[in-house]
């Protein structure tokens, strides 16, 4: 047990000392904040679950730091936005504007939730109707009486 504790503390220490204060990320806070704000709305095109500001890809670095050199060239929101779909299509954009183009992305979803539905109810319909017990005509419904009375008598 002594073993281990001396092990672990030896290996915290190890880690500890390799440790240190993360880089300041740009000179300016303003750029920074702006870059963050402008990074949210972004997706990582290597990770595409995460947003351009939350990815740690080395790809997303990069856009990182060229969104940076584009905030410092004094660009607009709106043109580095511009420059970013131009360059990577909508898909970098968490919100893709609603145009022709991009009307199964939007409304794709809802549509499959509407087919899945009509689908369901469907087969709801179908196994209802073939759940009903067909009306017996006589001969079946004597051979069934005298099933019944078989399995009644004790063997």
């Amino acid at each position: 047990m002594k073993y281990w504790l001396a092990l672990i503390l030896a290996l915290q220490c190890a880690l500890s000392s390799y440790a240190a204060e993360a880089p300041l990320l740009a000179e300016d806070p303003v750029v920074e904040q702006r870059m963050i704000a402008i990074s949210e709305e972004l997706r990582c095109l290597v990770c595409q679950n995460e947003s351009l500001a939350g990815s740690r890809a080395d790809l997303a670095l990069d856009l990182r730091r060229e969104l940076r050199t584009l905030i410092k060239a004094n660009k607009t929101d709106a043109e580095i936005m511009e420059y970013m779909v131009s360059r990577y299509g909508d898909f970098v954009r968490y919100r893709p504007p609603v145009k022709p183009v991009t009307w199964l992305l939007w409304f794709g979803p809802f549509l499959l939730l509407i087919g899945a539905i009509f689908m369901l109810v469907r087969m709801v319909r179908r196994n209802q109707r073939s759940a009903d017990a067909p009306a017996l005509d006589a001969a079946q419904r004597k051979k069934a009486q005298s099933l019944l009375k078989d399995s009644e008598t004790p063997s």
